[in-house]
């Protein structure tokens, strides 16, 4: 089957391209490093000629709601509408697990407008919800970290190893559209500080991390179960033991 990867240069868009060919199937990838800007709609109708579905891993570190939120719908409204216009018939968006119960953060609130786009728009679709994924927490620290310290949410999650990921998109791709899919997790529950330090002592880092629930990207609306997936998630086989393993490698 003909798949293109939206955002195939990113880790999860990388690692799916790297799947689908794993598979066997023809990839076409996406992204600005390819010729192809899914925000300006630049490169898309040639790109997605005889292509049958869409993976769409697209991401933005955005500072605010209304920035993540003008990307992931204008991302979203020109692919749509290209996919329409080239017979494409399985539009799949990578999006988060619980994804609408936590209201005041901002790349949070562009997923559910860009989840509400797909669901609006005129392509049979695939939402594949994931938990966090297990290098979150040393990206985290990359983002708060000031003067050797990093103030961190004490987040409660079930994370999922980037190449699971991929491999769920990848199967999901060539198979019939669900509608929404299951939450997408790991196999064990972890927390953020824990796993932040467990992170960057196999990369040799020596940040103080402070456990708080003030002046971060996310607050005590986070707390306890918010970001664990639902009962019925289907469970990715990589725990982070073994991640961090790789990482050592």
């Amino acid at each position: 089957m003909r798949v293109a990867v939206v955002g195939a240069s990113g880790r999860i868009g990388s690692l799916t391209v790297a799947a689908l060919h794993r598979d066997g199937h023809d990839v076409v990838p996406i992204s600005r490093t390819h010729g192809v800007d899914v925000i300006a709609g630049t490169g898309l109708d040639e790109a997605l000629k005889s292509v049958a579905a869409v993976v769409d891993t697209t991401s933005v570190e955005a500072a605010t709601e209304a920035e993540a939120v003008g990307f992931f719908t204008t991302a979203a409204a020109n692919l749509l509408a290209a996919e329409q216009r080239a017979g494409v018939g399985h539009h799949v968006v990578l999006s988060i697990a619980r994804v609408r119960t936590v209201p005041g953060n901002p790349h949070h609130a562009g997923k559910r407008a860009q989840e509400d786009a797909v669901e609006a728009g005129p392509i049979p679709y695939t939402i594949v919800p994931a938990t966090q994924f297990y290098d979150f927490p040393a990206t985290f620290v990359g983002w708060v970290e000031h003067d050797g310290v990093a103030q961190l949410p004490p987040l409660l999650m079930q994370p999922i190893a980037p190449a699971d990921v991929a491999d769920v998109l990848a199967r999901v791709a060539v198979g019939t559209p669900q509608g929404r899919h299951r939450d997408i997790a790991g196999p064990e529950t972890h927390e953020l500080v824990d796993m932040a330090r467990r992170t960057l002592a196999v990369q040799g880092r020596s940040t103080k991390l402070v456990a708080t629930w003030h002046g971060g990207v996310f607050d005590e609306t986070a707390a306890g179960d918010v970001l664990l997936p639902a009962a019925d998630a289907e469970i990715a086989p990589t725990t982070f033991d073994e991640w961090l393993a790789a990482q050592r490698s």
